[in-house]
């Protein structure tokens, strides 16, 4: 049976019911740098590849016009390339895709990141569901030269990647994770678009743009559901710099500031559902398995122990500064 979508303020545009076909599928993908050139030519061959074909493909250049050039001038059929249109940054990059996206669904992928042959249709099938508005899958990580023995699972959200703590199976989650996800179009259509101010520019390490939109929608959609569906999966590049101490330590700083920002727009309470869980929950038992496996001969064991107890004093820390900033210089999200 279908299941309404009802809000307690005017009634939000129906959601689509019925099954979702990929030639209703935009995809868009955010460049900002010809360092990442071949793997962005990795991401839109994957989804060119993919069992399922999405009916659009959207690159989004933001602000490097040599790049937008080099890649209008080789881009295959099929796939478009623009510019972004609004301020620099990963949300009007985002916005800018979306402003001409015509799929009933609109998805993103990372473009250092390579879409699973499946991975569009097993993200479709969860979208039988019409209470389903988002959907979202792990970014598995594929680190250059191997992963660093002392990097804990439980922090590969640092690298952009699924961390230990989220579900394993089918399941209701605040927000997916940014590399990989995709909205019914008439989300966007009901809440507005990613806010400027939250979320990556350039090599800013900060993020959580798709944390606070998914608040958004969850209070205008509150029967609404977002899944995270394991199945569809993409592999997320890590390079050698993002796997050394000097990152792992800016990026859970940026972290908490960028939190810090969520609560301002949204609200303590939801922008901190999911952290309070992870914190009181997955930290400690992280660092319990580190040491036990630091006394059973894991040496790395122990240094993953210490790296959880200083990526949550780090985020704590950022947390903090943000919050006091937070005080004199407000964001508001769109209307």
């Amino acid at each position: 049976m279908a299941q309404t979508i009802t809000t307690s303020h005017a009634a939000p545009a129906p959601v689509q019911t019925g099954a979702v076909h990929a030639k209703d599928v935009s995809v868009v993908v955010c460049a900002y740098t010809d360092e990442r050139w071949d793997d962005l030519l990795a991401a839109v061959a994957s989804l060119r590849s993919q069992t399922a074909v999405p009916g659009e493909i959207i690159v989004v250049i933001d602000h490097n016009d040599d790049l937008h050039a080099r890649l209008s001038a080789t881009a295959p059929e099929g796939v478009l390339a623009i510019t972004n249109v609004e301020q620099r940054g990963l949300s009007g990059a985002r916005n800018s895709g979306l402003a001409i996206a015509a799929g009933s669904v609109v998805a993103f992928l990372d473009d250092d990141a390579v879409a699973e042959p499946d991975w569009l249709e097993r993200m479709l099938s969860a979208y039988d569901d019409p209470a389903v508005i988002a959907v979202g899958g792990p970014a598995e990580p594929a680190w250059d030269g191997g992963r660093p023995p002392s990097f804990p699972d439980e922090f590969n959200w640092v690298v952009g990647c699924t961390y230990r703590g989220l579900p394993t199976t089918t399941a209701p989650v605040r927000n997916p994770v940014g590399a990989n996800m995709s909205f019914r179009r008439e989300v966007f259509e009901a809440v507005g678009a990613f806010t400027h101010g939250i979320g990556r520019v350039g090599k800013r390490p900060v993020g959580c743009e798709e944390t606070e939109f998914c608040i958004r929608a969850q209070t205008r959609f509150p029967e609404g559901v977002i899944l995270y569906e394991p199945t569809a999966r993409v592999r997320h590049r890590v390079p050698a710099a993002r796997a050394d101490w000097a990152y792992f330590r800016a990026r859970c700083y940026a972290e908490g500031l960028s939190k810090a920002l969520v609560t301002q727009v949204a609200g303590r309470g939801p922008a901190l559902a999911s952290e309070r869980t992870y914190t009181m929950r997955t930290l400690p038992a992280g660092v319990l398995r580190g040491v036990r496996d630091g006394l059973r001969g894991d040496v790395a064991g122990l240094s993953r122990a210490a790296h959880i107890v200083a990526g949550l004093v780090l985020t704590a820390s950022g947390y903090a500064a943000g919050t006091a900033a937070g005080r004199f210089n407000r964001i508001e999200a769109p209307r």
